[in-house]
């Protein structure tokens, strides 16, 4: 049944992976009780039309198809210009939930008018089920090193307090949507990796904060559509860290961090690429640097769509 002015806008990227879709929209129907809520999938140019499939499981399940792959960005604010909710929650296709705590993410964004985002706790969906993200450190200006808290360790209740976090975690995130009218759209230039970090950095920027919620607890296949290595995942990585920097530091400290991640970071990625006999990894490496250099209007921003 299709909810009249619900609470959360739950918005997810579907791209060939129908399965793991349906397993989410699953979950968040059997699960969340404790909000109003609709479910938006975005279809982005998968080989069928998956969105037509799904709403055949789901008649309920708002679904749109778009003939063009429009990436993690473009097809998130497709998905907003859809949606009706207060909160706008961007989750991963390949996420699942096993208890309602979504009404804990809604009372940490009421909490305070300055909070426009949070993220809950993210653990792996696989063997001991150890924790993805529980909280961020900064990203380095120059070396763009952080650490994300509690990565990889079991879960014996040491990532359990509220706190504030530079960055949310892209496969689920929830945001008040007066706060996206504030500071815009997601960039989408970056097609892939890195604009969830770049949203997070303009949100800070405007004076909101962003948090992580314990209460709430999210489990995440991870990277089943792109895979952890392959030449789409290392031209994106490489190109849109390159981009991150260009477009969230002053003139002198991103030209310093670019020298670096070219001379340094890929450089080195390259040779134990060639190494290890990924040539095809190497070569995505040289490409995104590549890219980089060639986009133009790096510092587009995306405005509210009305």
């Amino acid at each position: 049944m299709q909810v009249n002015n619900p609470e959360v806008s739950f918005i997810t990227i579907n791209y060939n992976g129908i399965s793991d879709t349906l397993q989410l929209i699953q979950s968040l129907k059997h699960t969340i009780k404790s909000v109003s809520f609709e479910i938006i999938v975005v279809d982005n140019a998968s080989l069928k039309n998956e969105a037509e499939l799904i709403h055949d499981y789901y008649s309920d399940v708002i679904t749109i198809r778009s003939e063009v792959n429009l990436g993690f960005s473009g097809g998130n604010n497709l998905g907003i210009s859809r949606s009706s909710g207060c909160y706008l929650f961007f989750i991963n296709n390949d996420t699942y939930i096993e208890e309602d705590g979504i009404k804990y993410l809604v009372d940490r964004l009421e909490s305070s008018s300055i909070i426009a985002g949070v993220s809950p706790k993210i653990r792996f969906a696989y063997g001991e089920q150890r924790i993805q993200f529980a909280g961020y450190l900064p990203l380095s200006n120059v070396t763009m090193r952080n650490r994300a808290l509690g990565c990889h360790e079991l879960d014996s209740g040491q990532c359990n307090v509220a706190t504030i976090t530079p960055y949310l975690h892209g496969a689920a995130m929830m945001f008040k949507r007066e706060a996206i009218k504030q500071v815009g759209l997601m960039p989408e230039i970056y097609f892939l990796y890195y604009e969830e970090l770049d949203w997070c950095t303009q949100f800070v920027r405007e004076g909101y904060e962003l948090w992580y919620e314990p209460k709430s607890i999210i489990f995440h296949k991870e990277s089943q559509s792109v895979g952890l290595q392959s030449p789409l995942r290392t031209f994106y990585m490489t190109r849109n860290r390159l981009l991150y920097v260009w477009r969230n530091n002053t003139i002198y400290v991103a030209v310093f961090s670019i020298l670096y991640q070219i001379s340094a970071v890929a450089l080195k990625n390259i040779i134990v690429n060639i190494f290890s006999f990924q040539i095809d990894l190497a070569f995505a490496v040289i490409r995104g640097i590549v890219s980089f250099f060639r986009l133009k209007n790096k510092r587009k921003h995306y405005d509210w769509i009305s």
